[in-house]
């Protein structure tokens, strides 16, 4: 099949089935990207968004099924020969992934990255040439020629998704396909990689697929949007029109989702006692330095707040300003050097021994990435029951039937179904919503949400957001909640704080941060907020 002139991917009633499924992952999808063109993939988790990409440039598991027409940039890759196939996977498409460093060598320079694909893809080129382009590269994303030779571990997340789009575009293809390129960035991080990724694509004439469950970025991004839903496009259309008057059920859904994640006014706080009382905070690293004149990093210096029973605190600011330390401070996981954390009037930083022990147990904390911190080896019913058993709360037949009985509560029922499986056998929303389950194991007082929405889609990010309301109500849990969105905290939280290199910039409720921000990061935070159209 040759595609339609202008066409640089053209898909036609394209059917896959992986190695073991039973059922087709994509059936009977029909898209077509012109060039030029920026075309957002949205759609709920397992409609096969990735299983596109994967599909379009035959990066699939050896056994797969494959049928009906597929064109990239006018060649068939199902019928290439091996060189061939990678001739063309380096001509004709550029990839940027979720994380970068998937894709990047810890051993290999910055520009040394850039220049190996040169050598591979385009061997006519002097070295001299070579260089120049991996230095004009650099200018372009925003890194600089002068960090030529650093290494991936000295960047931060948003510079390495910047050397993955150089990577993406080195080679000038004329399609760039982005999955789910910021979901671990904040929002003024991924503001400017996106505007990077745009202005490239654009001096170019690169077309962008971007694949994202954010239907607010794809809004701001891309001017048409395609809404996947059991392997098929269920409506296709302008950006805004999808986002206004979706036709689809499937389109209605998310942008109802998406409108309940996104949050109205700022709830009321409750009337309560104080659970929790941090006082003057500090928490510095030392980078080194002579042992008379350290250098320090003041990732948390100075602190305070208090947290009542039932009420979430929203703790929201740019990536580096100490959210994630402040975090693992009150959960002892990094060392204090100075202040007061109080747990119903008890200094939890003074508490020794079985006392501490007792006591930080009503701390207990939802990470990012549940999938990194639950035991692949371990089931889903005996990582919940895990905690009762290091604290000796139970013996292992009544940590497994309270293991069961959390499972239901967060939604996993009938417990059967769940308890006996791995980690990886669940889907995202299933991971986070076992380790709530296992947070909520030993009964604590303040629960501590670290990104615990970030990595999930728009549909699953509201329903774990609607449990854990549900639960601070039936508990009384008085919450900590992160977040780098002022959108999605401005609705579900009650109170929130603003940080900036260590220190509380602002406070106060969400909705009046959103319409009236004071200080400088947040004010940038609103900016690069993406929201729906009204």
């Amino acid at each position: 099949m040759t595609a339609a002139p202008g066409a640089v991917l053209e898909l036609q009633q394209l059917r896959l089935r992986y190695p073991g499924s039973p059922a087709w992952t994509l059936d009977g999808l029909d898209l077509r990207l012109e060039t030029g063109e920026r075309l957002a993939l949205v759609g709920p988790s397992g409609c096969g968004k990735s299983t596109v990409a994967r599909a379009a440039i035959q990066l699939l598991p050896q056994g797969s099924r494959c049928e009906g027409s597929l064109s990239l940039n006018g060649h068939d890759p199902r019928r290439l020969a091996i060189p061939d196939l990678r001739a063309l996977r380096g001509d004709s498409v550029g990839l940027v992934f979720q994380d970068p460093m998937t894709r990047l060598n810890p051993l290999m320079t910055v520009g040394g990255h850039l220049l190996d694909t040169l050598r591979a893809h385009r061997p006519e080129m002097d070295a001299l040439s070579r260089r120049q382009r991996a230095e004009e590269l650099l200018e372009q994303v925003g890194i600089g020629a002068e960090r030529f030779k650093a290494c991936p571990h000295e960047f931060s997340g948003g510079m390495r998704q910047r050397l993955a789009i150089a990577l993406a575009i080195v080679l000038r293809p004329p399609l760039v396909i982005a999955d789910e390129p910021t979901t671990s960035l904040d929002v003024a991080v991924a503001g400017q990689v996106m505007a990077a990724l745009r202005d490239l694509c654009d001096d170019l004439g690169s077309a962008l697929l971007l694949i994202t469950h954010d239907l607010a970025m794809a809004h701001r991004w891309c001017e048409r949007m395609a809404v996947l839903d059991g392997g098929k496009v269920a409506e296709i259309n302008r950006s805004d029109v999808v986002l206004t008057y979706p036709s689809s059920r499937v389109g209605q859904r998310l942008l109802a989702a998406a409108r309940a994640r996104e949050g109205g006014a700022t709830p009321a706080a409750p009337a309560a006692t104080t659970v929790l009382d941090v006082q003057e905070l500090r928490c510095w690293h030392n980078l080194g330095g002579p042992p008379w004149a350290p250098n320090w990093l003041k990732a948390v210096d100075g602190v305070s707040f208090q947290l009542k029973a039932g009420e979430t605190l929203g703790v929201v600011g740019g990536s580096g300003c100490g959210k994630s330390t402040l975090c693992r401070a009150l959960m002892g996981l990094t060392p204090i050097r100075g202040g007061r954390v109080q747990l119903f009037e008890r200094d939890l930083l003074l508490s020794r021994g079985r006392d501490a022990k007792t006591m930080r147990r009503s701390i207990q904390m939802v990470f990012q990435d549940p999938l990194a911190c639950l035991n692949p080896a371990m089931t889903v019913a005996d990582a919940i029951a895990d905690p009762l058993l290091i604290h000796g709360l139970a013996s292992r037949a009544s940590a497994r039937e309270r293991a069961r009985e959390l499972l239901e509560r967060v939604g996993l029922g009938p417990a059967e179904r769940f308890q006996n499986r791995l980690p990886r056998q669940l889907s995202g929303g299933q991971q986070q919503r076992v380790a709530i389950a296992r947070a909520l194991a030993l009964e604590p007082k303040v629960l501590i949400c670290d990104e615990s929405v970030s990595m999930l889609d728009a549909e699953i990010q509201a329903d774990v957001l609607a449990l854990l309301r549900q639960l601070q109500q039936e508990l009384g849990l008085a919450m900590i909640f992160v977040t780098h969105d002022l959108s999605v905290a401005s609705g579900f939280c009650h109170r929130l704080i603003v940080l900036d290199r260590g220190h509380i910039v602002e406070s106060g409720p969400g909705d009046q941060l959103l319409s009236n921000p004071q200080a400088e990061i947040t004010r940038t935070l609103v900016d690069a907020c993406p929201r729906l159209p009204v």
